[in-house]
């Protein structure tokens, strides 16, 4: 409820009129969506988002989530609204320290209309407070919220930080986090990050994790169980924080075994991409019922099913590649999938090497033999892929094959230095597909257009005379299956449900 004060006297009608800004018809909503052809309705306008705190209490038995969230901005344009991301019941929201009005609207879109319109270019605190059921929430006819037997699991891509708290949900807007979360004694709470702390009282345990370095909102997650949480440091100092829950049953033993490899991986990968970028590693498998992996930053989710038949080291090494590739440099939109998924997958195919199950080059050729010419995965365009095929196997196959035929193109030592520069040039910010072929032009001193067309953008199979301009498929007749091939594709479902 507004009300207008109408003070008597020509004075005080003058100083009205001096308190409201001369560029006050300047002042207009922000977009609810950031602009992203993929998901217009994703993000908003008006607003970035610098950090996210998160006071939060869990019940396990019955799914019931309150909390509060601070969210320091600075607005971007001259804003009389804004909207932010989220599904949870608000009770109340503050801007700048006064009481803000709110409504919602379409799928997922908070209103918020601050007491006072905010000027572009001026820092702003946002308080919302919530509660709700996150496993009784849909949107778009989905959830991305996972309910366990034990409590619950925030993760998924392109969305998840709706079911949990509010947010700018786009990886334009990158943000530092704070979440702390009170659950019942027995239970633990799992997010990104480091642990600072823990405390108990009358029953309940409180625990606080911080992330330093910038994070996407789908990149954040939140898992409450019963875990047991394994810690160690790697070769390179940074300490490892794994979490298992207690009822994995006979995927038990494979998912430790495969996880508990994630300090080695991560040193391995980084003689590929350069340093680890974040203070903090670890994953996480939780007992749910989904087949994906994802790379939420500094501890992935894996769901057993990745364990089914028996250890799997190359989700493990998936998973952390994105640590560089999509955390520390995310997509400048979601139509640059390629920038995450190629590169994962690749990622797979030199570990592949690593273990002598077959060089990235067998698996290349392998791929490209396997798919006759009419085959549906040549019509996916892996530099564009829509948003129907984000993360269709070809983003990933053909997408690392991609990366194979650039690599035959400029020679090892210019590629390797692509790698491992491409994290350090864009670290902790966002990039594009474009963005990417500009800098392997710069690195290897070659024009790269044609190669980046026939193999990221046309929906066809190269031909033969592309194919052995790359140095790909350069035999006749369909190569030996490699050895790690189906221990890569185990993880083909990575992304699905």
């Amino acid at each position: 409820m507004h009300r207008r004060l109408i003070a008597p006297g020509a004075f005080a009608a003058a100083s009205l009129m001096l308190a409201i800004p001369a560029s006050a018809a300047s002042f207009s909503p922000g977009a609810p969506g950031i602009g992203d052809p993929y998901y217009p309705d994703y993000g908003n306008g008006g607003y970035d988002v610098s950090h996210y705190d998160l006071r939060l209490k869990y019940q396990p038995a019955t799914d019931e989530l309150e909390g509060t969230a601070t969210l320091l901005a600075r607005t971007t344009q001259d804003l009389s609204r804004f909207d932010l991301d989220f599904l949870l019941d608000v009770s109340e929201v503050r801007v700048n320290g006064a009481k803000a009005s709110f409504t919602t609207s379409g799928e997922h879109e908070l209103e918020v209309t601050p007491k006072s319109p905010l000027a572009k270019g001026t820092s702003v605190t946002v308080v919302v407070r919530y509660s709700g059921v996150p496993s009784s929430k849909q949107a778009y006819g989905f959830t991305s919220w996972h309910r366990t037997a034990d409590g619950g699991v925030g993760a998924n891509e392109p969305e998840a930080a709706w079911w949990w708290f509010p947010s700018n949900d786009h990886p334009l807007d990158k943000a530092t986090y704070d979440v702390s979360v009170l659950v019942p004694d027995g239970s633990q709470a799992i997010s990104n990050g480091t642990l600072q702390s823990t405390s108990s009282r009358l029953g309940w345990t409180r625990w606080n994790w911080r992330s330093d370095k910038p994070q996407a909102t789908y990149l954040a997650t939140l898992a409450v169980g019963r875990f047991d949480l394994t810690t160690g440091t790697t070769d390179s100092g940074i300490p490892v924080v794994n979490a298992y829950s207690k009822d994995l049953g006979a995927n038990s033993g494979a998912a430790r075994a495969s996880v508990e490899r994630t300090g080695e991986i991560a040193d391995w990968l980084s003689g590929y991409f350069g340093p680890y970028p974040f203070d903090a590693l670890g994953g996480y498998v939780p007992n749910t019922n989904t087949g994906y992996a994802l790379e939420t930053q500094t501890r992935p989710f894996y769901s057993p099913r990745q364990f089914a038949n028996g250890s799997n080291t190359s989700v493990v090494v998936h998973e952390l590649a994105h640590q560089w590739y999509g955390d520390l440099v995310s997509v400048h939109g979601w139509k640059d999938i390629w920038i995450n998924e190629g590169f994962a997958r690749y990622a797979q195919w030199l570990w592949s090497e690593h273990e002598d199950e077959g060089t990235a080059q067998e698996l290349a050729d392998y791929v490209y033999a396997s798919h006759p010419a009419d085959d549906t995965f040549w019509t996916v365009r892996p530099g564009d892929p829509g948003p129907e095929n984000q993360f269709d196997i070809a983003v990933y196959d053909r997408g690392a094959l991609a990366l194979q035929a650039l690599r035959n193109e400029i020679g090892d030592e210019a590629f390797f230095a692509v790698l491992k520069g491409w994290p350090q040039k864009h670290a902790y910010g966002n990039a594009s597909v474009a963005d990417f072929q500009r800098y392997a032009e710069e690195v290897s001193g070659q024009p790269l257009a044609a190669l980046f067309d026939t193999w990221l953008f046309q929906p066809s199979k190269p031909g033969a005379p592309a194919a052995r301009g790359a140095a790909i498929a350069r035999t006749t007749g369909t190569p030996v299956q490699p050895k790690s091939w189906k221990r890569i594709a185990a993880t083909n479902d990575v992304h699905g449900g």
